[in-house]
């Protein structure tokens, strides 16, 4: 017997197979084909309309391309010539500006109005769509009627302040004040999707974390403080990402309320793509000058993540 068990139990004998994964249904079968199914047609246009395009316009940010003749190898010489673009620059100061201005000014408010209009009471409802009612808004459409309400000379806003006696500045006409007459536009126009964004982050906050800290003596503040804006960190890290994004993508206000000016203070990034392109018809350094500032993008993405992260740690 105990050879028997030894027998069994001896070193290099083959060790029974394991137990066999159990076969897909033909329910599991039908379930992904029907997936695939739905998932192709978005897949394919996307593909179409979105990677092609990238793909040829990287391919032309390496040419000499002006529509109207076929393009012509450049090798590196537009990523170059952008070293030595002093319009570029300025483009790029100006929109860090506009980025000071803007993302921390949105992250404070909008948190601000998820918290105000966190309640159940019978009109709430009412007043999130107003808040976000200017989000489905033309931008075009929009920057157009706070050109009329910023002008200085007839405009509403300064016809209020004349009336406390505040003397209007010329918003859009002086290089100091445009760049905040267009943080004041974006943040009326996109503090509504961030609102709703922040509101759904406070209504999966357990309620039993503020029993709890009410139990213990908390304050509205030190609620806040300790759990409210502890929880909502990754909320926080997904609207400034989104905000980030959005502020390095200005063109419709800059084009609509300033066209620019004056003296290039409200010249953006991607007005200067379009000016590159599409008036001066050099089609492949303005490629090169999206590709860069798709690069600055994901650069300064990957920095605000990091920074987010170890805070968090």
């Amino acid at each position: 017997m105990t050879q028997t068990l030894a027998g069994r139990s001896a070193p290099g004998r083959a060790s029974p197979p394991g137990p066999t994964p159990p076969a897909r249904s033909p329910l599991t079968r039908h379930q992904a084909r029907a997936g695939a199914l739905f998932a192709t047609p978005p897949m394919v246009l996307f593909v179409i309309f979105t990677v092609l395009p990238v793909i040829g316009a990287l391919g032309l940010s390496f040419t000499s391309y002006d529509v109207l003749t076929p393009p012509t190898w450049a090798g590196l010489a537009n990523y170059a010539r952008l070293l030595e673009d002093a319009t570029f620059v300025i483009t790029l100061k100006n929109i860090l500006l506009y980025c000071a201005m803007f993302v921390p000014v949105m992250i404070a408010v909008s948190l601000l109005l998820a918290v105000a209009l966190n309640s159940r009471l019978p009109a709430m409802g009412l007043f999130r769509t107003v808040f976000y009612i200017p989000v489905v808004t033309s931008p075009v459409a929009a920057a157009t009627v706070w050109t009329w309400m910023l002008n200085s000379h007839y405009g509403p806003i300064n016809e209020i302040l004349g009336f406390f006696g505040i003397p209007g500045p010329a918003w859009v006409g002086s290089s100091s004040t445009a760049m905040v007459s267009i943080v004041l536009v974006t943040l009326w126009q996109g503090i509504g999707s961030n609102m709703l964004i922040y509101l759904a982050g406070l209504q999966n906050i357990p309620g039993h974390l503020y029993e709890a800290a009410a139990l213990d003596g908390a304050g509205r503040w030190a609620s806040f403080a300790h759990i409210t804006w502890p929880q909502l960190r990754t909320t926080t890290l997904f609207v400034t990402t989104l905000s980030l994004i959005g502020a390095f993508q200005l063109f419709d206000q800059a084009y609509v309320m300033t066209k620019g000016g004056p003296a290039n203070s409200t010249l953006t990034p991607v007005y200067q793509i379009y000016e590159t392109g599409f008036n001066r018809l050099q089609m492949g350094y303005a490629s090169a000058q999206a590709f860069t500032l798709f690069l600055i993008i994901v650069a300064v993405t990957v920095i605000n993540m990091r920074v987010n992260r170890s805070d968090e740690t």
